[in-house]
């Protein structure tokens, strides 16, 4: 029988996530949550935290009972608090996170085009926030026919019907307020590419960041690697979906770097499900010390991302 260490006390118990919710709301609060008037953002904060215990709860993502992939998402959101202000990366996040709710439902089902609609509608949808997202759709497209073999040409056609519902409602309003130019300027950006690996527009705080959540990342996806044939298939294919969308978006955040922030959303959802996995599912005292270790550091990037600005000339 495996020894319970701290981190697995920490994983598995009721009330970690009502602490770490209300430590969350105290960083909203000292990063701006009054004074910045961020009462959206937390909300589809809220919003986003709720979908990651659905998407937990219906994907048995951690074979165990622990709540540590919401704690996770709440932790790592924290720490990148320069976020905060930010509406459009707020409905990413809440997007991104509701495609993965929906779209993990059509896992070996290839007559599913309603599901495969209203998740890439979601997509859709974050496209508008951040029109960069559409290059991760043919991505998208392979994973739903290799890793939850789901594709079909009902499907295709259907998640194109999905991403494009949202211009549908949006070109008429362009038109009626004589307006065409800025949906017209918002696809061209699309187009545009900057010289590549450009890290002179990263700050600090944003490198440090990074940083920790790419070690984060390699920690949680070694791990499934090495341990993932204790779970099931189906979770196997959507653990590999989370490596899989997170390896694209760090090649996308060091190809074109002036987009960090936005793709740091999304590699914080595929982060969180992989460390909370190796947290929960880790018995050993060198793992146990890696937690600590990780916790604390957590908690001193946080207070540095709030009150010490990082300049990396």
């Amino acid at each position: 029988m495996a020894v319970k260490r701290f981190q697995n006390k920490v994983a598995e118990g009721r009330y970690v996530l009502p602490i770490v919710a209300a430590y969350a709301l105290g960083i909203w609060y000292l990063g701006g949550l009054v004074g910045q008037k961020l009462y959206v953002q937390l909300a589809f904060t809220v919003l986003s935290t709720y979908l990651m215990v659905e998407l937990n709860n219906s994907n048995a993502l951690i074979r165990v009972y622990s709540r540590m992939v919401s704690c996770s998402f709440l932790a790592l959101t924290c720490i990148t608090s320069f976020l905060f202000p930010s509406l459009r990366i707020a409905l990413l996040t809440l997007c991104f996170i509701t495609f993965y709710t929906i779209i993990f439902h059509t896992y070996q089902d290839k007559q599913s085009p309603g599901l495969t609609f209203y998740a890439f509608l979601c997509i859709g949808l974050a496209s508008l926030a951040f029109v960069q997202v559409l290059f991760l759709v043919p991505f998208l497209w392979l994973i739903m026919a290799f890793y939850l073999m789901a594709f079909s040409h009902k499907m295709f056609w259907a998640s194109i019907i999905g991403i494009t519902t949202p211009y549908w409602f949006l070109l008429p309003f362009s038109l009626i307020t004589d307006n065409i130019d800025l949906l017209a300027g918002h696809f061209v950006q699309i187009a545009q590419f900057e010289p590549l690996f450009q890290y002179q527009q990263l700050n600090g705080n944003h490198v440090i960041s990074l940083l920790f959540i790419i070690m984060l990342y390699a920690i949680g996806s070694i791990h499934y690697m090495r341990r993932s044939y204790l779970d099931k298939i189906r979770t196997r294919m959507l653990h590999f979906t989370f490596i899989a969308v997170g390896a694209l978006t760090l090649l996308f955040i060091i190809l074109q770097p002036q987009h960090m922030e936005p793709l740091l959303a999304i590699l914080i959802i595929n982060t969180s499900p992989l460390i909370a996995h190796f947290i929960a599912l880790t018995h050993t005292r060198v793992t146990n010390i890696v937690f600590c270790v990780l916790i604390i550091s957590a908690l001193i990037l946080t207070a540095v991302n709030l009150w010490i600005p990082l300049s990396l000339s």
